[in-house]
């Protein structure tokens, strides 16, 4: 496993909540794409929502993004865990072990961005993403 990495999802308003935990924890946005950049359809209203960004703290980092235009998304469920992964084998093998007795949400596929991803939701409830940078 590379790198651990929590990843906060909002419904809309996540610039607003980049610059709050910039301010309250003395971070740097290091990067972010809007939707509108992607290679991927989306309402002309979702064009200048964040479909991806990082802040860093220090030696750690927080993924963000608003969601999935067509995903509502609920308080206390909308951080997830993100596994950057070595190998494909590697992500394999981690996806199937939590994925046994959960709910897979998104089956291990190939990806615009250059990746194999997939996510799920382990029998804890506890949400997982996978992804491997090819």
């Amino acid at each position: 496993m590379k790198k651990l990495t929590p990843y906060f999802f909002f419904q809309g308003n996540c610039e607003e909540a980049m610059t709050f935990y910039k301010n309250a924890l003395g971070a740097e946005i290091v990067s972010s794409q809007r939707f509108g950049e992607a290679s991927m359809p989306v309402d002309d209203d979702y064009k200048n929502k964040i479909m991806h960004a990082e802040l860093r703290i220090g030696e750690n980092s927080i993924m963000f993004s608003d969601g999935a235009p067509h995903k509502q998304v609920v308080k206390g469920t909308n951080v997830q865990l993100n596994i950057e992964c070595e190998s494909e084998d590697e992500q394999t093998r981690f996806f199937e072990a939590l994925s046994e007795g959960g709910e897979v949400t998104m089956s291990l596929q190939d990806t615009f961005w250059n990746a194999r991803f997939g996510q799920l939701v382990d029998k804890f409830g506890v949400h997982w993403m996978l992804n491997y940078t090819k």
